[in-house]
């Protein structure tokens, strides 16, 4: 079990990214989450300036694509959560949520499992796979779609996706990443995610003697 809480504090503020990242909520307030002396500050804002880039989403719109990765295995963004249209078009009957201030909006209509992942390069994501893939894992034995999603759909539930292929399908790092970049074209897992998810394509490798779907 994580503490954010004690996750937080471990960061040295010389470590710390600027970065900040746009959370609609269920009211409709626009909010920015920034870091500052390794805390958390949540400010309510009108808008973004011209030309003012926050976080991954720089535009208005909503983020409604789906990739599809596999029928019962989607990648998305809050936008998409919290869209009932989109969720039933694609029949989902489960959520992944691995947002950090999310909340679930249809609690009474889908099953949801709740696991707040900071999306920072120094972010131990790999310690978080044995929870996801669990999750995701039981969804498919019951016969259900599975959404995973954090903010944008962009970085950290796209590593969760891309560590679970090559966990479960046995996938090399680069065929996993093509595959959900294919479904998705906007996933960018941030640098540290990305040197993680290598790493763990190397230990697999290793472990295994052989991947069965080779660089």
């Amino acid at each position: 079990m994580h503490s954010l809480t004690q996750e937080i504090k471990s960061f040295s503020r010389t470590n710390l990214r600027k970065q900040c990242t746009r959370v609609t909520t269920l009211s409709g307030k626009r909010m920015i989450e920034t870091w500052k002396d390794a805390r958390m500050q949540v400010v309510e804002v009108a808008d973004c300036a011209d030309g003012e880039a926050c976080g991954y989403v720089q535009d208005l719109s909503l983020d409604l694509q789906v990739g599809v990765i596999k029928p019962w295995l989607l990648l998305g963004s809050q936008d998409a959560a919290h869209d009932m249209d989109t969720m039933k078009k694609y029949g989902v009957t489960h959520v992944l949520n691995v947002a950090y201030g999310v909340e679930n909006a249809f609690p009474q209509d889908f099953i949801y499992k709740v696991i707040p992942i900071l999306d920072l390069p120094e972010t131990d994501i790999v310690s978080y796979f044995p929870e996801c893939f669990e999750f995701i894992e039981q969804v498919k034995l019951k016969d259900g779609v599975v959404l995973v999603h954090c903010n944008a759909g962009v970085s950290r539930a796209a590593a969760i996706i891309i560590g679970f292929l090559m966990h479960s399908e046995g996938l090399s790092f680069p065929r996993a990443l093509s595959l959900v970049k294919n479904a998705r074209p906007a996933i960018c897992p941030n640098p540290g995610f990305m040197e993680q998810l290598h790493k763990y394509h190397q230990c697999k490798n290793k472990n295994n003697g052989n991947l069965n779907d080779p660089e």
